[in-house]
This record gives structure tokens, C-alpha cells and sequence, in this order.
């Protein structure tokens, strides 16, 4: 195992950084337990002269744990569902998927 990994399973493991979800391929496959780190970031893009301030969810999951993450996956976050939204995108040591969720409809 390389430094980075054992660095990113400490992060993952830490309760005040990470926490439990439960991970659904396709949406509706079988609930996996795995370990997210959650962001909710707000970004900022524009329009023309007009400035737009959006919040986003955002979520990283470690490779290791979810091998495959595609649009349409599904993430049980306390209680509330979330959907994958786009593409999904790995670091560059392959070792984390970041992806934009949002709420289920």
C-alpha cells in the first residue's frame, strides 16, 4: 500500500471528516455501506453582467470501496437520497471519485 493510500484511508476513517453512506449502483442496486466525505460548496458563476450563486453537493468516496461510480448511482446520506449527477472524476493516483450529487425527485 502507498503512503498516499494509507494518507487517504486515515482521512476516510476519521468520524470529524468522513461519515457512513449507503451506495446504490444504478440507483436501485444493492445498498453497499461505504465511507463519503461530503462537501457543500457554494459556486459561482454568471450570466451576462449578472452574477449566480448556486449550492452544490459534492462527494468523495474512495475507489477502493466503490470501483465503478457512474451517473445515476445513488447515495443514502442520513436519511436523504442523492443522485450522481455527470460524470464522475478520479484523482490522480486513482484512489478517490469526487462527484456532484443532487436530491432525489
Amino acid at each position: 500500500m502507498s503512503v498516499f493510500a494509507e494518507a487517504i484511508g486515515d482521512l476516510f476513517a476519521d468520524r470529524n471528516l468522513a461519515r457512513d453512506a449507503l451506495w446504490r449502483a444504478g440507483g436501485t442496486g444493492s445498498p453497499l455501506l461505504v465511507r463519503i466525505i461530503l462537501r457543500q460548496p457554494d459556486r459561482v458563476g454568471s450570466f451576462g453582467e449578472t452574477r449566480l450563486l448556486a449550492a452544490t453537493t459534492v462527494v468523495e468516496v474512495r475507489t477502493a470501496e466503490v470501483p465503478t461510480l457512474a451517473e445515476g448511482d445513488a447515495f443514502e446520506i442520513d436519511g436523504e437520497i442523492f443522485v450522481v449527477q455527470g460524470e464522475p472524476v478520479r484523482d490522480s493516483e486513482r484512489l478517490v471519485w469526487t462527484a456532484e450529487l443532487r436530491k432525489a425527485s
